[in-house]
């Protein structure tokens, strides 16, 4: 079982498993801001980004550059830094204007 299991998910040991399965985390929570836009946009029948897609967005971002570096990929790790960057940078501006509001 354990065989196959690493064959599909092209892993060698335990420990590249349970990383492949925390990447998988982080893409799925990355991918699940998408769903909470689209809801969010639906509902108001306009485009809205509401605050959870920034928290999705940076966990995600979070877990992807912790597998990026731990896979030593130096294009995905590139691609997360920024992004983690400007959602920690959209969630701070959120917090400054409804302290200033």
């Amino acid at each position: 079982m354990a065989e196959t299991l690493f064959r599909v998910l092209h892993v060698e040991n335990w420990t590249e498993f349970w990383w492949v399965i925390f990447g998988l985390a982080g893409q799925l929570l990355f991918m699940g801001r998408f769903l909470v836009q689209w809801i969010a946009s639906e509902r108001a029948r306009k485009s809205v980004v509401p605050v959870a897609f920034w928290y999705f967005s940076i966990g995600g971002g979070l877990i992807l550059l912790s597998y990026a570096i731990y896979r030593a990929d130096p294009v995905f790790i590139l691609g997360q830094s920024l992004g983690v960057f400007i959602y920690a940078r959209n969630l701070w501006l959120i917090r400054a204007e409804a302290r200033n509001a």
